[in-house]
């Protein structure tokens, strides 16, 4: 069992201005009482890898760790949320429902004022402030004035690294889907005041800093306890970030991006043998060798509807026993865009198309959506399962809540990388090489190995389609290729339209939220929102 991560630790009140942030951290204990313990610090750590997989403890007022009327179960948990920000807007993820403004996101018609965005914004703050406090307390000074021996500040000190890199990867997550952010670290004063903004050129700056220190901090890859980060993870979301940054900044850095990416490489992760195995109850244990960073689920210690919980249900009908759940959700499909990145579908070849409509004609009929809030209308995906693959029990017993972990980094990715930034003019890496990572990823799966011929960048695009669909990955790759928003690249109801339609490319990055400006003079808004 993963209960370590995933379990909920009691926290801090971290700093008064949280309702100016729309962020409400409460709790009957305070600092003082939290970090006079090495069991406390543990139980914060804790929190903060906690806070990627539940939607918070709940204080002594029953509220959740986020508040401002956001729901908790859709709207603040992280899985939850990024997953509808990253998929939604793109041809792998629709969904049937009209709750709220949840039908603007594949209709890339999203306002400042959406509710679902609110949350997303408040949820990386809001992580990035607990990570804070708990960088400042891990001080040698703060350490030694809350007593800590110095046998455990040695051991409290050696995770600094973690919380370090914990941090950056929700600046990512800001930096990606905002473009800019509310700035905030250890050396800003506690007590009110409001936060300034950092711009998307000097948040990369910051992210590639704070990561490149944690690799200072951080132990060597595939030499922690399973569900903590290390160098691997570091090094891994650097190469995400290199491989990305013409969008972020305007300069390229695929060279940067190959290094990085093999540092990964060559650090000792494989592949597993079994692709369904990855995302099974007992993926901890399946994917083990092959997971870089994940966010840990629990069904018995972490239940939360915003986790892998809502992957099993939302993507169910009548058909919940094949997810592993108790019951279906009639939510989410997948769009004929999806169903055409494997051509050889009808025979089923690619163990990785995991969809549950089964057989398709020649033109993929089955496929087709006439109407977005039919649910049986679209491509039925079933990638996510709440059942081990060794037969034993899960742990709720009622098969509500998963045990799924989700994967925020997997090796492939990383081959992938390595290929896409070779093409794009990144030295040293070669073809050849890239090819034979790709046809690893392939092999895998059951499908044809590719030619040297055959690896142009629109294939790895596609390729990051059959490996990586669902694990929140699809918007970023298609800004990548310029293709979210122009008319390149057509998918059913892109745009509201059921061919699908060119929109504003204002949309390339996400509103900043009307109630954080409305609070805090130092915000500014996109352009065009």
């Amino acid at each position: 069992m993963k209960h370590y991560i995933v379990a909920l630790f009691s926290l801090v009140t971290l700093f008064s201005c949280g309702k100016k942030l729309d962020i409400y951290p409460t709790n009957a204990m305070t600092p003082g009482e939290v970090y006079k313990t090495t069991e406390g610090y543990k139980g914060v750590l804790a929190k903060i890898y906690a806070t990627l997989s539940g939607t918070g403890n709940q204080g002594p007022a029953g509220d959740p760790d986020i508040g401002g009327g956001l729901d908790e179960g859709s709207q603040v948990p992280f899985i939850r949320a990024f997953f509808n920000a990253q998929e939604l807007p793109t041809d792998e993820a629709v969904v049937a429902w009209n709750d709220q403004t949840i039908q603007d996101f594949h209709n890339l018609k999203v306002t400042s004022g959406d509710p679902f965005l609110k949350g997303m914004y408040a949820r990386p703050i809001w992580n990035i402030t607990l990570i804070n406090e708990y960088i400042r307390q891990t001080s040698d000074s703060a350490m030694k004035a809350n007593g800590i021996s110095d046998a455990d500040a040695a051991g409290i000190k050696a995770t600094r690294g973690e919380a370090r890199f914990m941090r950056a990867f929700n600046y990512w997550v800001m930096l990606d889907l905002f473009g800019k952010s509310t700035f905030i670290t250890e050396a800003d004063p506690i007590g009110y005041f409001l936060p300034r903004e950092i711009s998307r050129k000097d948040l990369f700056a910051y992210i590639e800093t704070e990561l490149k220190t944690a690799l200072t901090e951080l132990p060597p890859a595939k030499t922690v306890e399973y569900g903590r980060v290390d160098q691997g993870a570091a090094n891994a979301l650097l190469a995400r970030l290199y491989l990305n940054a013409v969008v972020y900044t305007g300069t390229p850095k695929y060279t940067e991006a190959i290094t990085y990416a093999k540092n990964v490489i060559n650090a000792g992760y494989k592949l597993a043998d079994n692709y369904r195995s990855l995302f099974m109850a007992d993926n901890n244990i399946n994917g083990r060798d092959e997971f870089i960073f994940t966010a840990n689920c629990d069904g018995l210690t972490g239940k939360a509807y915003g986790n892998t919980t809502f992957f099993i249900h939302a993507a169910a009908g009548d058909d919940n026993k094949e997810f592993g759940a108790n019951s279906g959700w009639f939510g989410y499909r997948a769009t004929k865009g999806l169903a055409v990145l494997f051509p050889d579908l009808s025979g089923n070849t690619d163990k990785r198309a995991m969809f549950k409509t089964s057989k398709f004609d020649a033109t993929l009929n089955q496929a087709e959506i006439d109407d977005v809030t039919n649910f049986t209308n679209g491509l039925h995906v079933n990638k996510y399962r709440n059942i081990r693959l060794d037969g034993g029990e899960v742990s709720d017993p009622n098969s509500e809540f998963a045990d799924i972990d989700f994967p925020i980094i997997r090796l492939p990715e990383l081959y992938l990388i390595y290929a896409e930034a070779v093409l794009r003019g990144g030295t040293g890496g070669d073809l050849a090489t890239a090819r034979s990572y790709v046809n690893l990823i392939r092999s895998r799966a059951g499908a044809t190995s590719i030619n040297l011929s055959d690896l142009t960048l629109q294939f790895v695009l596609d390729e990051r389609g059959r490996e990586l669909y669902w694990e929140s990955h699809r918007r970023t790759d298609l800004v990548r290729y310029n293709l979210l928003t122009t008319g390149t690249y057509l998918w059913p109801w892109k745009g509201g339209v059921a061919s699908g339609t060119a929109v504003n490319s204002k949309y390339n990055i996400y509103p900043v939220p009307a109630a954080n400006i409305s609070s805090n003079s130092n915000l500014s808004q996109n352009n065009g929102y």
